[in-house]
């Protein structure tokens, strides 16, 4: 195939030294790698003031935007609201989410075709309508075919999809949005960020042995955890940046959003032009050499990293020990040689029962090839292995290309499950048999994920995250304390082996191959094609506009749940079979909150009726609520929204009537769905006044008829004695966001502009 959009990033590069030097003498210093590519794209051109790190908000102009087929319904569903002919920039849709494994690939891709067919074809029909790149079912998972196909230096992309942030492994500002944001981008209009802080990370050395790029995210997930990173972009810098493999790169950029991080980057270096001369670009490799000094941070930042950023974190390579974390959260990390003591310490369960390769963060040829190494070594020596093994690989090409180069093979000869190039396990789209007993067990996974439940259903299932080779070598021992870099395994004959640590190509020495990669041009003109969405449909619902505010104070609010400690988009609107509604948005709210953690009997899905005093899922009081007009809040904790970009989990209560949620603090993604629906996202001034919500309180919003840019807002609780008291309520909306509250939500404002235009 031909290079996607070359002109577009023709244009991009002929404008990016002119920028740069603009934004860098009106700053006055050396630039980092990020804020040359944010200062290149701001929407009104050429930079004329300094933006201020963690409080500016600054427009912006994205270069492309990229959907996944769980997201990309309710995007276009909105998108069809706004009144556009035709995307204003490229933009692609990725058939990966709704394929659930179970049997393996070929078995598993048709049942899916059966029984989504009629959300693929909207999806399909609708990418042609609207000059939407369509990528089939089975072409592979969003992330990895965008950096196959999309992703270059200097760019700037948004995705409805958290890893997004992906691309930053080919030096690009990838940033995971809400569908509502995509809108924005793809109407032609402004896309809207506080501008982030920098946290710098310097990488020494080199990796060997055992240790991988995916150590690398690892040991910065238990620095700093999974809120850390919230509200700034990640830099990698250092000698040992310049070692690592383009794809290595997208590891370490795919899990920084397992810390909140709006996004992570690397410069432009030779594993960037090794990786895009093997995908077929030789083109931009050409453009990007010619700017090649503008698409990595200036030489004085990397000397002085702590005058530039924010934060810096050192890593060494050379010491760095392979990691394994988990479980039940992304940041908890353990060095492999202290997995042993920790695990039996911990009472975690020590035999593993399944073995999980694949995901956006780990699909590549050379993290295939690098577990295979392992498997062919155990294959050998006949070394049975312990525990089922599963593969997703990334794309059709990868598929194609390692099926041609023997790896498949070496994968089969132990038993290996094959599944669809899609996300499958990875987010909960797995039929695990057996997983609805809710036995306790563990599994090892090359995942970014392991919240309780995620990939099987299971709220016993001890998911650990580690690299693709671990996976590999914990899965043929069976055994969670496995150490390979110094244990041995027993083979058939009763003798003791050491694995020796894995080795594989970074790109096929024969190139990448592929008969099909399963993509979908669009229409020249669209104007013809018909969108059908049939009325009776349980999959797919049109939009209705959300109720613009009556310019009132909400006054007689009930709790609806106040959540009790982690509660991610999972626990808001969970994945796995809900994927199914993605679509139609009245159907899935029959999901929202249900895996939240009531704070008042420690139970999910059980709430107390205020108008009855019965005691019902949540759901289902809501809607009762909604039936009766009265208002509702949802009360939470820390990083509240954690997790996936899915736009849903704040759709759903905005349908459902929620008027507020009201929480320590926000994960970034999900407070800007928030605003971006018409919702309230507030946080507690005085963390502590979260213990003063009881379950049967009424909340008046006394002072909202003045809300405004900086101004605390004034909850009054009535508890049920009839006492009183105030509590106050920060919040981060702006102007524009405010504004976005009045008119409903930020579609509705974008329909009110044009209609006044």
């Amino acid at each position: 195939m031909a290079v996607f959009d070359l002109d577009m990033i023709q244009k991009v590069y002929a404008a990016f030294p002119e920028r740069v030097a603009a934004a860098r003498k009106v700053v006055g210093r050396p630039l980092t790698l990020t804020e040359k590519i944010l200062y290149a794209h701001l929407w009104d051109g050429n930079a004329t003031v300094t933006h201020e790190r963690g409080k500016s908000y600054v427009d912006f102009a994205p270069d492309r935007v990229t959907m996944q087929d769980a997201t990309a319904q309710m995007a276009l569903l909105q998108f069809m609201q706004a009144g556009k002919k035709k995307v204003a920039v490229p933009s692609t849709v990725h058939c990966d989410h709704l394929i659930q494994a179970k049997v393996g690939a070929d078995a598993d891709l048709q049942r899916s075709l059966n029984e989504n067919n009629e959300v693929f074809n909207f999806l399909s029909s609708i990418s042609n309508k609207y000059g939407i790149g369509f990528w089939k079912p089975g072409a592979g998972i969003i992330h990895q075919v965008m950096l196959e196909n999309y992703a270059f230096p200097g760019g700037m992309m948004v995705g409805t999809d958290s890893h997004t942030v992906n691309g930053g492994g080919l030096g690009m500002i990838a940033i995971g949005v809400g569908g509502a944001d995509a809108v924005d981008v793809m109407a032609g209009m402004p896309w809207e960020l506080k501008f982030p802080k920098l946290i710098g990370v310097k990488l020494t050395g080199r990796l060997n042995g055992w240790t991988s790029a995916k150590d690398v995210i690892l040991k910065v997930a238990d620095i700093l955890t999974v809120k850390g990173g919230t509200g700034a972009v990640v830099e990698y810098f250092g000698d040992g940046a310049l070692s690592l493999s383009a794809t290595g790169k997208g590891t370490i950029c795919n899990m920084g959003a397992e810390i909140g991080a709006t996004t992570s980057t690397f410069g432009y270096d030779d594993s960037m032009r090794r990786y895009l001369n093997a995908t077929g670009r030789a083109e931009i490799v050409a453009e990007a050499d010619r700017i090649a000094e503008h698409l990595t941070g200036d030489k004085e930042v990397y000397a002085d990293p702590e005058k530039y950023f924010d934060q810096v974190i050192e890593i060494d390579l050379d010491t760095l020990e392979p990691h394994i974390n988990g479980p039940f959260t992304p940041d908890r990390g353990t060095p492999v040689s202290k997995m042993k003591e920790t695990a039996l310490e911990n009472g975690w369960p020590m035999k593993i029962e399944w073995g999980l390769i694949g995901s956006c963060t780990n699909s590549s040829y050379e993290d295939m090839s690098r577990a295979a190494s392992i498997v062919e070594q155990a294959v050998k020596h006949g070394i049975t292995p312990k525990a089922e093994f599963g593969i997703n690989p990334g794309s059709e090409q990868v598929r194609y290309t390692i099926e041609r180069d023997g790896i498949i093979a070496t994968f089969e000869k132990m038993g290996t499950k094959v599944f669809t190039n899609a996300c499958g396990p990875c987010i909960g789209q797995w039929d695990r048999e057996g997983a609805d007993k809710q036995e306790k067990n563990t599994i090892v996974h090359s995942f970014n994920r392991n919240f309780s439940k995620r990939a099987d259903g299971n709220p016993n299932t001890h998911a650990f995250v580690t690299s693709p080779e671990m996976v590999a070598a914990l899965a043929i021992s069976g055994d969670l304390g496995f150490n390979p870099l110094t244990d041995t395994l027993t083979t058939d004959k009763g003798e003791q082996v050491k694995l020796l640590p894995p080795h594989g190509d970074e790109l096929p020495k024969k190139g990448f191959d592929v008969d099909d990669p399963g993509y979908q041009a669009p229409a020249e003109d669209g104007s013809g094609v018909q969108v059908i969405v049939k009325p009776d449909s349980t999959r797919l619902q049109l939009l209705e506009s959300f109720p613009a505010w009556d310019g009132q104070n909400i006054l007689g609010a009930k709790l609806l749940i106040k959540a009790k400690g982690k509660c991610t988009t999972d626990h808001i609107s969970m994945a796995g079979p809900w994927l199914r509604y993605r679509g139609h948005l009245d159907n899935i709210s029959n999901n929202m909150l249900i895996g939240a953690e009531n704070a008042f009997n420690g139970k999910a899905n059980e709430v107390v009726n205020q108008l009855t005093g019965s005691v019902g899922e949540v759901p289902a009081v809501q809607r009762a609520y909604k039936a009766a007009g009265i208002p509702s809040i949802v009360v939470g904790d820390h990083n509240y929204g954690e997790g996936s970009s899915r736009e849903h989990a704040a759709m759903e209560p905005r349908h459902l009537g929620v008027r507020a949620v009201i929480v320590k603090s926000f994960a970034r993604i999900h407070e800007t769905n928030l605003k971006k629906q018409g919702m309230l996202g507030l946080t507690f001034a005085n963390e502590a006044d979260y213990e003063k919500i009881l379950e049967d309180d009424t909340f008046n919003f006394i002072d909202l008829v003045d809300f405004a840019p900086g101004k605390q807002l004034t909850l009054e609780i009535v508890h049920a004695d009839g006492s009183k008291e105030n509590i106050k309520l920060n919040h981060t909306y702006n102007d524009q966001q405010i504004d976005w509250f009045r008119a409903g939500s930020a579609l509705n404002l974008i329909k009110l502009q044009d209609q006044n235009n």
